[in-house]
């Protein structure tokens, strides 16, 4: 009765992180973007957390921790300092529209569980629906990155894209402490070089639409 209770809190909590990763995707507006990875990277704390607690593993409760305080609020409040400094369009344009997406993002979720559910037939049922959960979010990830044409929401495509990841991590009986606290200071470091870049890009071209950055270049017309 615990070990079902415990899978089924797992579970819901890997489901919420699928759902966030589609408010993600149904967000046109930058300020309402940024504000959902806060939520994205809320619910993954409360997972792997929970993964800690389930799994007795204390390291996961570093790894918890540091997705709160750098994922949940350093970054976001980074990001709308950078909005703001940068006065960039508070709308984010989507190749193919807001609909295209969400059906290409469904399409993505089930493609996700058909192919890792029977893979994994034999693993621990509480790693076994992270993967699948987890596979979701990095490829809603990294359509997100693919369909937006503003560089700020692309980096947030590619964190929501590593929170899938960690996610994996923590089901699959978590990685070593050293590996997380690598990664971590790595995504963090990664983020202060593309925002550095972000401000050089807005002080040359005036904009920070990639669309706009090909077409200076002349590769569109």
């Amino acid at each position: 009765m615990q070990e079902h209770l415990s899978l089924d809190i797992a579970q819901l909590l890997a489901g919420g992180l699928v759902l966030v990763s589609f408010m993600l995707l149904y967000q046109d507006r930058l300020t309402g973007l940024i504000n959902i990875f806060a939520l994205h990277a809320l619910v993954l704390t409360l997972s792997v957390a929970w993964q800690a607690h389930v799994q007795n593993a204390a390291h996961l409760y570093v790894t918890a921790a540091i997705a709160l305080v750098f994922k949940a609020i350093v970054i976001p409040y980074s990001l709308h300092k950078i909005v703001k400094a940068l006065r960039v369009h508070r709308t984010v344009e989507v190749v193919g529209g807001i609909g295209a997406t969400m059906l290409v993002g469904m399409f993505l979720m089930g493609l996700s569980l058909v192919v890792m559910l029977p893979a994994t037939t034999t693993a621990d049922p509480f790693a076994r629906e992270d993967l699948a959960f987890a596979l979701t979010i990095v490829l809603l990830g990294m359509l997100m990155m693919v369909t937006r044409r503003n560089a700020v929401s692309q980096i947030i495509g590619f964190m929501s894209l590593e929170n899938g990841l960690v996610l994996a991590a923590a089901g699959a009986n978590g990685m070593p402490l050293v590996v997380e606290i690598s990664v971590a200071f790595s995504i963090l470091i990664a983020f202060i070089v593309i925002g550095i870049f972000l401000f050089r890009i807005r002080e040359r071209f005036d904009t920070v639409d990639l669309y706009e950055l090909d077409r200076v270049r002349g590769e569109r017309r």
